[in-house]
């Protein structure tokens, strides 16, 4: 058995092409587990990346840039309401921006969208707007004119707290249009 192993450490550290690739391969699959771990633990999800997709967050998120999610369990969610109220802001405005699943849907692109404030069912989702079918989130893209729920295209209702993945925390500019054009790639090819 050692000398299988010996055999094996030998072919591991020699010159050979096949050698150089498996070393490669493996301190690439060593850096993947670092960093999925790292996410884990600091995000509460293996994989907290997402890439923006449309301009729907300009200013403060725009097309390609790669946003950072800390998974619903592990916080809460300040809406703008709230935070004008407590003076708290993220991406430039007041309250969180929120990652969610348009009508708790798996086959669709999440949304990310500011939390404006939340409505409880049978209250109106806006003034002079209809109830409220159910507890829920009225959202908003920074760069929209109207709410999510108000112009009937993003998700008409209001977005119950178990459709929220998560909270977005920080952004990276550019990174994510690498990820767009493989995205677009795959999506020609099927």
């Amino acid at each position: 058995m050692s000398e299988r192993f010996d055999q094996m450490k030998e072919f591991y550290n020699g010159d050979s092409l096949l050698a150089g690739i498996l070393r490669d391969v493996l301190s690439v699959a060593k850096i993947l587990l670092l960093f999925a771990i790292a996410s884990q633990v600091i995000f509460g999800m293996w994989t907290p990346m997402r890439a923006i997709e449309s301009g729907s967050m300009v200013p403060h998120m725009n097309i390609g840039d790669i946003v950072f999610i800390q998974d619903i369990s592990r916080t809460s969610i300040v809406t703008q309401e709230d935070g004008a109220e407590i003076g708290y802001r993220s991406f430039g405005e007041f309250g969180n921006v929120i990652l969610y699943r348009k009508y708790g849907s798996n086959s669709e692109t999440p949304i990310i969208h500011r939390a404006m404030y939340f409505v409880e069912a049978g209250e109106p989702m806006w003034d002079g707007g209809p109830s409220a079918p159910h507890d829920g989130y009225i959202t908003k893209g920074d760069h929209n004119r109207y709410l999510d729920q108000a112009c009937g295209k993003i998700c008409s209702e209001p977005i119950r707290e178990e459709w929220v993945i998560g909270v977005a925390r920080f952004r990276i500019p550019y990174v994510g249009h690498v990820r767009l054009m493989f995205s677009k790639i795959l999506g020609f090819l099927s």
